[in-house]
C-alpha cells in the first residue's frame, strides 16, 4: 500500500473537539508537525474530516 505524509498547516484552536481528536489520532497537534501513515479507507475518512487543516502528499 502507498504511504502518505500528512502535515498540519493550520491551527486546531477554534476547531471542534472531534477535529482536535482526529488530529491527535493522526499524530499531529502542532503546526508543521508531520506523520506518515499507510493509505486505508479509515485514514481517508479521517483526512476528509480535517482536510482544511492538513496537507497530504505521497511518499
Amino acid at each position: 500500500m502507498a504511504k502518505l505524509r500528512i502535515t498540519q498547516t493550520r491551527s486546531q484552536i477554534g476547531q471542534s473537539e472531534r477535529h482536535r481528536g482526529t488530529l491527535r489520532a493522526l499524530g499531529l497537534g502542532k503546526i508543521g508537525r508531520s506523520a506518515e501513515h499507510a493509505e486505508s479507507p479509515q485514514l481517508a475518512g479521517m483526512l476528509r474530516k480535517v482536510r482544511h487543516l492538513v496537507k497530504v502528499e505521497d511518499v
